[in-house]
């Protein structure tokens, strides 16, 4: 019978034999209870809402970061008080920077550490703390209070937006809906709301996929950076 004090992990892995191992590991440590699933959105979103979990394990899948990343920040939206660390077997600065920025509380290179390693990322975590490297850290703290832009330009050349409309565009391009917009930007979903019928006049268009569509075919990023809000 599981022990109710133990700490409960969802694992999310694509690759069935990697789970597999990592799940009869876990399993051994008498203060860990484990459940796995596969790399799936979905499922792992209803897992999260039943409290199969409070902390889940994300591993970034062998097609790239842009398949897990969308799991995160979905699970991390849909259920915030779970811990998510994203694994991965090989990390550089721009996934450490778009995993945090998408929720997580740790990030764990399989080729850097070991499993005992991995078991204190597990607890630090479950108790509110971060785990990452001073690597890692210096990473965080060069986009700490920065946001991304997309700078949208005409056929002359001419800025066409507001430095704020450009960093609602490029949010809004990387899926977000309006309220994770405000939330980004320590805004109101009202103002941005406002921001997004300003957008849409300037630019000639009526919903948020033609913009989407006008921004991958004429807008170009820049470098993060902050702006005060309103």
């Amino acid at each position: 019978m599981p022990n109710p004090d133990s700490i409960r992990i969802l694992l999310a892995d694509s690759n069935e034999l990697r789970a597999q191992m990592l799940t009869g590991a876990l399993k051994r440590r008498p203060e860990f209870s484990v459940l796995n699933c596969p790399m799936d959105g979905d499922f792992t979103l209803q897992q999260l809402r039943q409290g199969a979990a409070n902390v889940a394990l994300i591993c970034s899948d062998r097609r790239g970061p842009e398949i897990c990343l969308p799991v995160i920040r979905r699970a991390h939206l849909a259920s915030p008080q779970v811990a998510i660390v994203l694994l991965a077997d090989l990390i550089d600065s721009d996934l450490v920077v778009n995993a945090f920025r998408s929720g997580v509380r740790g990030v764990f290179c399989h080729s850097e550490a070991n499993f005992r390693d991995l078991c204190k990322c597990i607890r630090c975590v479950h108790d509110g703390q971060i785990w990452a490297t001073s690597e890692q850290l210096r990473c965080l703290i060069d986009v700490l209070t920065n946001v991304p832009s997309l700078r949208v330009l005409n056929v002359n050349g001419d800025h066409l937006l507001t430095e704020r409309e450009e960093q609602v565009v490029a949010l809004v391009s990387d899926g977000l809906s309006n309220r994770d917009v405000a939330r980004e930007l320590s805004l109101s979903e009202h103002t941005i709301k406002k921001y997004m019928f300003r957008i849409f006049d300037k630019l000639g268009i009526s919903s948020r996929v033609e913009l989407v569509l006008y921004a991958m075919n004429n807008g170009n990023s820049r470098e993060a950076e902050w702006i005060p809000g309103n």
